[in-house]
């Protein structure tokens, strides 16, 4: 039988991303493509003691049905913590929990547009946001990064040019997949263009808490005095992305609408998982829980950095990051970078991300690649940054 896909997703095609990491499981492959959390990372320990004790104490909370907008403790205690954040406004907004933060990214998306309205992304952006966008018939628009964020005059003259400019999606935090941060003068100016031509701005921060060096940037949502920032976050990072947790802090219309949608969706995102987070939240001195993890990620990034230093050609440049998960590298004018990645795995058995599966037009010229250092081992990061920049002598000179 011939089938026929509905055109939202007749032209979506698999991650990537995905494709790649078929590879990782090739005998002796070492992985810099994932995106995961460190596996040391996890408290699990904690989590076991707190869903024995849910079980133990209150086990139909944890089995039985609740309501669209979240497990209540939870939601209280993140509007608590958000607020302290600056990214929660009580009188103005609601918050919804959701099935991480790609749902959250997701149903933001569905609720706005319609299929023709443009949605605008930083260029490179993250593949699994830009696959949503594209099961809507959006007509998305990447606009170049420069180091401190996305080129605004750039996005200034797209907007003109647009039919229907409704949307703009940033991760302003450790951006996957370049790692970089988006300065409070772009934030601001980014929420300036906002109010000037009248369009929401869709601010993602799943590494925000992964700061490990420099000082931190306020969000964009606490800059937000006309209520147009949808602000997204996720436990996934922090906690445990097999938890399917992220939540959504948005005006309250918005919230309204993408609670609707999310009950034609999945009815109400794993309670068990909700409460979990919830006792966690409440049990656990935050600040100091995530000066742990911030401590395994920059050391982490100093073993990745430390080995380029000393093993990459000095034709390859990079930025040391300050958080978040992520290291972009970007090979002289006129390399061929999807050969290299190839040869890198088929040859060197080292797995490294494509910088144009990060673009909207996967087939537009790009010399990137993404580096990630919270998957592997250290032993793996010592082991492949000298094998990768091995090979990047080779084929680049000193």
């Amino acid at each position: 039988m011939q089938y026929k896909f509905a055109d939202n997703v007749e032209a979506l095609q698999p991650s990537a991303i995905r494709e790649i990491l078929k590879f990782t499981s090739m005998p002796g492959v070492i992985s810099f493509a994932a995106g995961n959390p460190a596996p040391e990372a996890f408290p699990v320990d904690t989590v076991r003691k707190i869903s024995a004790d849910l079980l133990a104490k209150d086990p139909i909370l944890a089995l039985q049905y609740n309501i669209t907008e979240g497990y209540p403790k939870l939601r209280e205690l993140l509007k608590a913590r958000m607020q302290e954040q600056q990214c929660f406004q009580p009188d103005a907004d609601e918050l919804i929990t959701t099935s991480g933060a790609q749902q959250a990214n997701e149903l933001s998306c569905k609720v706005l547009l319609n299929r023709g309205d443009t949605l605008f992304c930083e260029a490179p952006s993250f593949i699994g946001s830009l696959n949503a966008f594209r099961s809507y018939g959006v007509d998305l628009v990447g606009i170049p990064m420069e180091e401190d964020g996305m080129d605004l005059d750039a996005l200034e003259e797209a907007i003109k040019a647009s039919r229907s400019p409704k949307l703009v999606y940033v991760i302003p935090n450790f951006q996957n997949p370049t790692g970089r941060v988006m300065s409070l003068k772009k934030r601001q100016g980014l929420y300036d263009l906002a109010c000037r031509y009248d369009f929401i701005i869709l601010e993602d921060n799943p590494y925000g808490d992964l700061r490990f060096a420099g000082e931190p940037v306020p969000s964009i949502k606490s800059l937000d005095t006309e209520h147009r920032v949808i602000y997204t976050g996720s436990f996934s990072k922090i906690l445990a992305p097999g938890l399917r947790v992220g939540y959504v802090s948005a005006p309250k219309e918005i919230v309204a609408k993408i609670t609707v949608c999310k009950q034609v969706s999945d009815v109400h995102s794993n309670i068990w998982a909700q409460a979990v987070c919830a006792d966690f939240l409440e049990q656990t001195d935050m600040e100091q829980y995530l000066n742990g993890l911030r401590d395994i990620y920059r050391r982490k990034c100093g073993l990745m950095t430390d080995g380029i230093r000393q093993h990459f050609s000095k034709k390859v440049q990079w930025k040391e990051p300050e958080g978040g998960l992520f290291l972009w590298c970007t090979l002289p004018e006129g390399c061929d970078m999807p050969a290299f990645c190839k040869q890198a795995v088929a040859e060197y058995k080292i797995a490294v991300v494509p910088g144009n599966a990060f673009l909207v037009d996967e087939s537009a010229p790009t010399t990137a690649f993404r580096l990630n250092y919270s998957t592997p081992s250290d032993e793996q990061i010592v082991k492949g940054i000298e094998i990768l920049g091995g090979m990047t002598r080779q084929l680049l000179g000193d």
